[in-house]
């Protein structure tokens, strides 16, 4: 079955919680982009260490510089959060 991403966006990612969210996550890049940790296109993602769905921060303490693949490869629950 092909995904719908439409449906997708107007049942989650359009909620404030979810906007808010992505704000702070880009804001994080940006941090870690202007201290030179990770540049545009290096397959690196700034991680949280204690995510912001579950009360994470983004101070500097809480983010680190991991692979694309260890950041987006952890199992998740139905709703997509972190186990």
């Amino acid at each position: 079955m092909a995904r719908d991403y439409k449906k997708e966006y107007r049942e989650y990612h359009s909620k404030p919680e979810q906007i808010r969210n992505r704000a702070k996550r880009n804001a994080a890049r940006r941090e870690m982009e202007e201290d030179g940790r990770v540049h545009k296109g290096d397959g690196k993602d700034v991680d949280h260490k204690h995510a912001l769905i579950n009360g994470g921060s983004n101070r500097e303490s809480n983010l680190r510089v991991v692979s694309r693949s260890a950041n987006r490869g952890f199992r998740r629950d139905s709703r997509g959060r972190p186990l």
